[in-house]
């Protein structure tokens, strides 16, 4: 049986692309054995086509009434933000610096490009995104140009009333997310 903090039933995971949120997620939802739910694999389809956002909404809002889930994943401006951090009472905020977050988005993507790895739904990295300076088709540079936007909204959310509801976990080592981990 796992061991659970108090009050740690829904857990969202928010942070940087690389930062590690999806390996803290499904590591969370393991260790407390609650459903797990990747919104890249609710948002990109066959194809990296995207998911509209009202079917989006959808899938998210249903899986967010259960009693116990962890949710990892930011698409704020896509109306996840408003669906699952008013019902999280946990929000862990994997907040690894540039540096840790470029190291690992980069080997990540190379490693997924060069073994053709099958992501959500099929789908695998582009080739792209070793070459492509626009952000929306290469997410090493999306990782590097929205890295201080990210951030700053995060930190706003914590003084800002958005977070008070829940229990708030900056993690910003990956130490402190072992330590963190450890104690689940």
């Amino acid at each position: 049986m796992a061991l659970r903090m108090p009050g740690m039933n829904r857990v969202v995971v928010v942070g940087s692309s690389g930062s590690g949120k999806t390996t803290v997620a499904r590591e969370i939802a393991a260790r407390l054995d609650v459903p797990f739910l990747e919104l890249d694999a609710v948002r990109h389809a066959d194809g990296w086509d995207s998911t509209p956002d009202p079917e989006f909404q959808r899938i998210i809002g249903r899986f967010a009434t259960q009693d116990q889930w962890v949710i990892d994943g930011n698409y704020t401006s896509h109306g996840a933000r408003d669906l699952v951090w008013p019902r999280a009472d946990t929000i862990v905020w994997s907040d690894t610096s540039r540096p840790v977050v470029m190291r690992s988005v980069i080997a990540r993507t190379l490693r997924r490009v060069v073994t053709r790895e099958k992501l959500w739904n099929g789908v695998t990295e582009p080739f792209t995104n070793l070459y492509s300076p626009d952000p929306y088709e290469n997410i090493i540079v999306w990782a590097w140009t929205r890295f201080d936007h990210v951030r700053d909204s995060y930190e706003a959310a914590t003084t800002d009333g958005s977070w008070d509801h829940a229990s708030v976990f900056r993690l910003r080592t990956r130490r402190e997310v072992r330590d963190f981990l450890s104690e689940l």
